[in-house]
């Protein structure tokens, strides 16, 4: 097989890259900032809540408001992470492995972030609401400079989503509401990477740039029960979502036998977002305190490969991924009519395998710990603010390549780092009813 015919061999980089863009607030790449209310108190009570602000984890949330209602957050996500080089080398065909030069240090390679909410909610009659949402579930960026010895595995990442859902719920009695929602979902990537030349002595200028988009779609149910005016529970499953983007690879500034890979190409990756169930309740223990806790199951193992077409034949690249389980407990406490103050803790283990986690993911299991508010500012606005704290466990990075493979340039990288992180998420919103 040619070089030629190889040049996307580099590990089914477009495939990998896509998916491997992102990690903030929740596990992987899934972004848990879909409402400012719900991140006081680290998302234990959405499920089981109402209102528009709970969409995104039930759309029977909607079911109970009583009038047309309008949603809007904003949250800035902070990062501080490393990543330091544990030993990292390549192995050139004909050549002895030695290690991969450069910084051996990544300060902060998970960029900052603001990501945005908005929804709406109408009450068509006394049984029926229907309820349109914007959220952004999937969306960061991460970034190594060109000398960085994580290069050949990343430079820059930029993965975008944006998920427009259209929900009908309806109360079929005073007990129990359902809810369903249709979700067109949009994902836009942009990522580079490092290629290396065939002889230490060249110039390290091979590049490879990644872009692809694609608009798809899914599906979310989920229902309420309120067996006393003060105690609910609630249930949804959201779907995964199985997108195919169509986009470009380009190549450049690789020398030697390796130039005639150069160029630009056509190509398309399949990859699949994982499903959501989640079971959780809120109960209220006296006139001013109410308790919360949620249990989501996540189906990260649809994301068990990266499946790239191109030209020259499709790429299977295996990610195995493992369902995980988060757990989210939580307060809201009434301090006075117009102020209520919230705290949570969440859990959320990693999905990712401890062999192949790449530097796009560091991830690692996290503990989440939030506290906010909501401001009655009028009758119809209500103004929330929340902070959280997510501390990330130490992780390995781990990750193996061969560039060029099945011609006489395969060449073999191991990358080998330790991660470390934490972030803060500060959320503001309003919640207005008409």
């Amino acid at each position: 097989m040619s070089i030629t015919r190889n040049r996307l061999a580099a590990g089914a980089a477009f495939g990998v890259a896509v998916l491997a863009a992102s990690q903030a607030s929740a596990s992987a790449f899934y972004l848990q900032e879909q409402s400012v209310r719900g991140a006081g108190r680290a998302y234990s009570g959405e499920v089981a809540d109402t209102g528009v602000a709970s969409l995104w984890w039930n759309p029977a949330a909607i079911a109970r408001v009583e009038r047309g209602e309008i949603y809007g957050g904003l949250h800035g996500i902070l990062v501080d992470s490393d990543a330091t080089n544990n030993g990292s080398t390549i192995t050139r065909p004909g050549q002895a492995t030695t290690a991969i030069s450069g910084d051996s240090r990544a300060s902060n390679p998970l960029l900052n972030g603001l990501l945005p909410n908005l929804g709406g909610a109408w009450r068509l009659n006394d049984k029926i609401v229907i309820g349109l949402s914007t959220a952004a579930p999937y969306n960061f960026t991460t970034k190594y400079s060109s000398t960085s010895v994580a290069r050949y595995d990343a430079l820059k990442s930029r993965l975008t989503s944006v998920d427009i859902q259209g929900t009908v719920a309806y109360r079929l009695n005073d007990k129990l509401d359902l809810g369903v929602g249709i979700s067109a979902e949009y994902m836009d990537a942009n990522l580079t990477n490092a290629l290396p030349q065939i002889s230490p002595l060249l110039a390290d200028t091979g590049r490879q740039a990644l872009t692809g988009d694609g608009w798809d779609y899914g599906w979310s149910a989920g229902a309420q029960y309120h067996p006393t005016s003060n105690l609910t529970f609630g249930a949804s499953y959201r779907s995964k979502i199985k997108h195919t983007l169509k986009g470009k690879v380009d190549v450049s500034g690789l020398l030697s036998l390796l130039a005639a890979s150069n160029g630009s190409f056509d190509g398309e990756a399949e990859i699949t977002t994982p499903w959501i169930a989640t079971i959780g309740g809120r109960w209220g223990v006296t006139s001013k305190t109410t308790l919360n806790a949620s249990v989501s199951r996540i189906g990260w193992s649809e994301f068990d490969a990266i499946r790239v077409t191109r030209a020259a034949g499709t790429t299977v690249t295996p990610q195995d991924y493992k369902d995980i389980t988060t757990i989210a407990v939580g307060v809201d406490y009434q301090y006075s009519p117009r102020l209520t103050l919230r705290g949570g803790v969440q859990k959320d283990p990693t999905p990712t395998p401890d062999i192949g986690r790449t530097a796009r993911v560091p991830d690692g299991d996290r503990m989440m710990y939030s506290t906010g508010a909501t401001w009655a500012a009028k009758p119809n606005l209500k103004l929330d603010v929340a902070a959280t704290y997510i501390d990330f466990a130490d992780s390995a990075i781990n990750r193996s390549d061969t560039f060029y493979a099945g011609t006489a340039a395969a060449t073999a990288t191991a990358l080998k780092a330790n991660a470390t992180g934490s972030a803060v998420v500060l959320s503001a919103g309003a919640r207005f009813t008409f």
